[in-house]
């Protein structure tokens, strides 16, 4: 088969749930900013554009939000992240929409460090707390400025 001959799979039901979060957000809490997200042309990845202040500290930064597939293989199940950021950080995340349930889990799926969050009735409100482990965290919501 030649490369112009291979099909590829729609983006998955998992991936295109988070089609709730695109839009412009305004996030109080604990990192307090906005954050926008946008999918990439052909929606197999979801951007997130971040613009928040932690601990006195402004955060810039882009995440890349899809299932990991290497070229010729079949996607991975688990939906994840790759955050970059203007201090030259990355950090990785596995992202899970259960019902009206987000989990964002650091690193691997089923991290102690994690934030869960629940969407409102209408989508305009995303509420919930970062944990870390050890006891750590704090409350973040977010609340739809637009989209």
């Amino acid at each position: 088969m030649t490369e112009s001959e291979q099909t590829t799979a729609p983006p998955s039901p998992g991936l295109r749930a988070l089609d709730r979060l695109t839009g412009t957000w305004t996030v109080t809490g604990g990192a307090p900013g906005t954050v926008t997200y946008e999918w990439m042309e052909g929606g197999y990845f979801l951007l997130q554009h971040i613009d928040l202040e932690q601990d006195g500290q402004r955060i810039r930064g882009l995440e890349v939000i899809g299932q990991l597939r290497p070229y010729g293989e079949s996607p991975s199940e688990d939906i994840h992240s790759r955050y970059y950021d203007s201090s030259g950080n990355t950090l990785d995340y596995v992202y899970e929409l259960d019902g009206d349930t987000l989990t964002i889990w650091f690193g691997a799926k089923g991290s102690p460090a994690n934030f869960t969050g629940t969407f409102s009735d209408d989508d305009r409100v995303m509420d919930g707390n970062w944990e870390y482990p050890g006891g750590g965290g704090y409350p973040s919501t977010m609340t739809r400025a637009e989209g």
